[in-house]
């Protein structure tokens, strides 16, 4: 096992995920890839975002998650553990197996966050759709 790849949405369940996949790469001498997936720039999924000052909101927004993302992984390379940063913008769990496959990961770690079923029903749940869609081991840690 050389890659992990480790979804992380800055939710509670974050910090469990990255001392799971902490373990897994000592254990492997693996490298960690830390991913967290922005929602898709409005402009490509076919609206429009508005006045100005909402598109500098959503780039402020992006930067700041970056920032905290490279903050993950910074944490991560002090205790000896090869890491890196990646924020992609698109529709979670397709980023999420499509990000999985070009970075080669021997294994995917993520959260499984339950919401109500009527959120289910209308958008799905992303670790059921990456363990559905993935060729890569997954696995779950719960909330």
């Amino acid at each position: 096992m050389k890659n992990i790849l480790v979804a992380i949405d800055f939710l509670e369940l974050s910090n469990q995920l990255l001392e799971k996949a902490a373990i897994w790469a000592e254990k492997f001498d693996a490298k960690i890839w830390l991913v967290h997936v922005a929602e898709p720039d409005p402009d490509f999924v076919g609206y429009e975002v508005g006045p100005q000052y909402i598109r500098d909101n959503l780039a402020k927004e992006l930067r700041q998650e970056h920032r905290d993302l490279q903050a993950m992984a910074k944490g991560l390379t002090e205790k000896g553990i090869d890491a890196e940063a990646l924020l992609i913008q698109g529709t979670t769990a397709e980023s999420l197996v499509e990000e999985a496959s070009d970075v080669k990961a021997d294994l995917i770690i993520l959260g499984a966050t339950h919401h109500g079923k009527i959120f289910e029903t209308l958008f799905g749940s992303v670790w059921e759709t990456v363990v559905k869609k993935s060729k890569t081991p997954v696995l779950i840690v719960p909330h």
